[in-house]
């Protein structure tokens, strides 16, 4: 079955920057779509960036916009979230998700990883 491992969480200052992976252990990611999302105590999960398997196409939360960057090499694994300008707001448990059911903006994939916990102090 494989799993999806991610790794990159922890504590940083207003401002600061973190680089978030997402690795396929046991497996290979599917042709289809990646994606990031992250979920806040008593929020709901929501939606952060997602990438095709090519890397030709990417997409992003408005919130997130022009602050994180979804990518992957040439190798396609692993996918990575770099997150700069921080904001206390980011704080949240950061999933991968791998092969959406329809629209990647919405949290119906078929593999999830464990997540990564990302604190945001102000």
């Amino acid at each position: 079955q494989g799993q999806l491992v991610e790794s990159g969480g922890g504590l940083v200052q207003a401002g600061g920057s973190l680089r978030l992976s997402c690795a396929a252990s046991g497996r290979t990611f599917s042709r289809d779509a990646q994606g990031w999302f992250r979920q806040a105590p008593g929020k709901e999960r929501e939606f952060v960036a997602a990438i095709t398997w090519s890397g030709g196409t990417t997409y992003y939360a408005n919130s997130v916009k022009g602050r994180f960057t979804i990518s992957r090499d040439n190798t396609k694994n692993p996918v990575y979230l770099q997150m700069n300008s921080l904001k206390p707001e980011d704080t949240a448990v950061y999933y991968c998700a791998d092969r959406p059911h329809g629209s990647v903006y919405q949290p119906a994939y078929d593999y999830w990883g464990q997540g990564t916990q990302v604190t945001v102090s102000s």
